[in-house]
């Protein structure tokens, strides 16, 4: 290739003779203009990645294999910067095209002044761009970006301007490609227990939902217990119980109290009449 950047339009490509390229984002800061991150998604031949790991972005900044990786951003006189560098020589040859996207943080990119992506032979990093190309969002309520993509053609490599942007964010772009975005870690936990969905008031007879019956108050003072459950007869004969028996029919009355022993000189008097005759 030539020393001279080639300056891209939306939809043409450029071929590549650089074994490693950096692709940088660069737009201008300043009130209101919002954060932007690059990102980079390794697809295979069927258009998606072949798992959660093919997606580098801010939270996950190397590839397991270590051939893209996202680069700390920059301040540089011209604007703000954020980099991915991708070894293209190493890439597994299952990896038929890398995506390099951009997304805003908080606002849409019609906030976002001058956003370009220039792409660099890695190789040689003082050298000029080897191309360039202006993102302008098409409707500016974009919040993500395909801002161009690396795919093979045949043994070499080419670049391509994109500008397709995604107005759900970093998180439709990512889906749309195969990723697995947990929505429940995306939208916050709901309020209540972990995974318990609440249940629907039922309805009322106006078509209202009628408030849900109240829970029966807890037994406190005030509020009556529940009767004990009456006890098991005892066994037969065994045990008598402690409670003193009414006196009644088929029960014996209790025996009389012991009187004292007798005197043992007591006699009887003698039968017969007890009158003595009279002179």
């Amino acid at each position: 290739m030539s020393g001279m950047t080639q300056a891209m339009l939306k939809g043409s490509n450029v071929p590549l003779d650089a074994t490693a390229v950096r692709a940088v984002l660069r737009w201008t800061p300043g009130a209101g203009v919002p954060d932007v991150d690059a990102s980079a998604l390794l697809l295979g031949r069927d258009g998606r990645v072949r798992s959660d790991e093919d997606f580098v972005f801010y939270n996950q900044p190397r590839h397991p294999s270590g051939v893209v990786r996202r680069l700390a951003k920059k301040q540089r006189p011209d604007g703000l910067t954020d980099s991915v560098e991708a070894d293209l020589a190493a890439l597994d040859a299952s990896v038929d095209q890398v995506v390099l996207a951009a997304s805003s943080d908080g606002e849409p990119f019609g906030h976002v002044p001058d956003l370009r992506i220039l792409l660099y032979d890695a190789t040689a990093p003082e050298g000029d761009p080897i191309a360039v190309f202006d993102v302008r969002p098409e409707t500016g309520e974009e919040t993500a970006i395909i801002c161009g993509e690396l795919y093979r053609r045949g043994d070499g490599w080419k670049f391509r301007a994109v500008g397709q942007g995604y107005p759900t964010g970093l998180v439709g772009l990512a889906t749309a490609f195969g990723i697995s975005v947990d929505e429940a870690e995306e939208a916050g936990a709901a309020p209540g227990a972990p995974g318990e969905a609440s249940a629907p008031a039922p309805a009322a007879a106006n078509g209202t939902h009628a408030a849900p019956p109240a829970a029966p108050p807890p037994a406190t003072y005030g509020y009556p217990l529940a009767a004990p459950a009456p006890a098991a007869p005892p066994a037969y004969g065994y045990p008598q119980p402690a409670a003193p028996r009414p006196y009644g029919y088929g029960y014996p009355r209790p025996a009389a109290a012991a009187a004292p022993a007798p005197d043992p000189g007591f006699r009887l008097p003698p039968m017969g009449p007890q009158f003595l005759p009279t002179a």
